[in-house]
Order: structure tokens, then sequence, then C-alpha cells
């Protein structure tokens, strides 16, 4: 199957994540491209779609939203998985219990549950590198005890390896 990869990272973190994938996919045997989102120009040569985004106050970025609205009956009629980049450390669950990676949900896995029909949908981990930050977000990580934007590589390439081994499998049990 040919499947594009498609996402969009404002740092590179996510951009990290939807390589992997692909490779992964690659691994199994499937033709794979992975682009940034607004970089797409023809979706509808691909069989399978993967779709993924960094996360930020619960929403993907612009690019990610604008290419699923740009491709929402393309990618309803194929298969299609969502994937989400955002939550930054190492704590599973937060002060409250509550599971991080779940809590990170961006509200587009359920906007777009009706239309796309999505087969899967993941959250991983995060990056940050503080010298990669720009704006108003490196004034950010200049302010004291800013315990809000822990610094590091957070991603999880055990769980990132088998997510992309899941949909390659089920992208081999899929007719073209």
């Amino acid at each position: 199957m040919r499947v594009l990869v498609a996402y969009s990272s404002k740092y590179g973190a996510t951009r990290g994540i939807a390589d992997r994938i692909g490779d992964r996919l690659r691994d199994a045997g499937h033709e794979v491209d992975v682009e940034r989102c607004d970089a797409v120009e023809f979706p509808e040569g691909f069989d399978a779609f993967v779709v993924g985004s960094a996360a930020y106050m619960s929403n993907w970025r612009k690019e990610a939203r604008k290419f699923v609205r740009r491709n929402r009956e393309l990618l309803g009629e194929r298969p299609t998985w969502l994937f989400s980049s955002g939550p930054l450390g190492t704590a599973r669950v937060d002060k409250d219990g509550n599971d991080v990676l779940v809590a990170a949900r961006p509200k587009q896995f359920d906007e777009y549950e009706d239309e796309l029909h999505p087969r899967g949908t993941m959250v991983f981990f995060g990056a940050l590198e503080p010298d990669k930050l720009r704006g108003p977000h490196k004034m950010l990580h200049w302010m004291p005890e800013n315990d809000a934007l822990p610094t590091g590589d957070f991603r999880d390439w055990d769980a990132i390896d088998a997510w992309g081994e899941q949909v390659a499998a089920e992208l081999a049990t899929t007719p073209a």
C-alpha cells in the first residue's frame, strides 16, 4: 500500500515521530511518504493515511487541522490513523492521578471521529529543546522556576515503534 504520513511540527519532535512511524511502515513493506501537512500536493495518490500533529492547549496545530479540512472526504474513505505529541516530562500521571496521555488527547480526535472514522488514535510524549525555542516560547522558558516546560526528549520510541507496527499489521489485512 502507498501510505502518507502527514505531520505538523513546530520544533521537530513530531516530525521525528512521523519519520519513525514511516520507518516501521516501510519495514513492513509499504511504500511511504512522510511530508509536512502544508506540503502535501496530491493526497489522492495514497491508499492510507497517518496524520499527526503537536498539540498545544488541547489543539492540533493549524496546518494539521487545515489538512484534515481540505481532505476530509478522502480521509473518511480510506484507512486513516491519527496521532499527537505534546506531553513533556516522565510522569505518567499528574498530581491528581490522571493519565497525562489521556489528558493531552487533542479535541480534534473527537471532532474527526464521525467523519474520518480513524482506525486508531494515539498520543505520544514529546520533546523540548530550549535552544530551538523562538519568540514567546523562549521567554516562557526563561521564567524562573518554570516547571510547566520540562526540557529534554521524552518520546517513548518503543511505544512509537509498537504503534507503527500495529498500523502496518492492520494495513497488511486491508484490501488495496
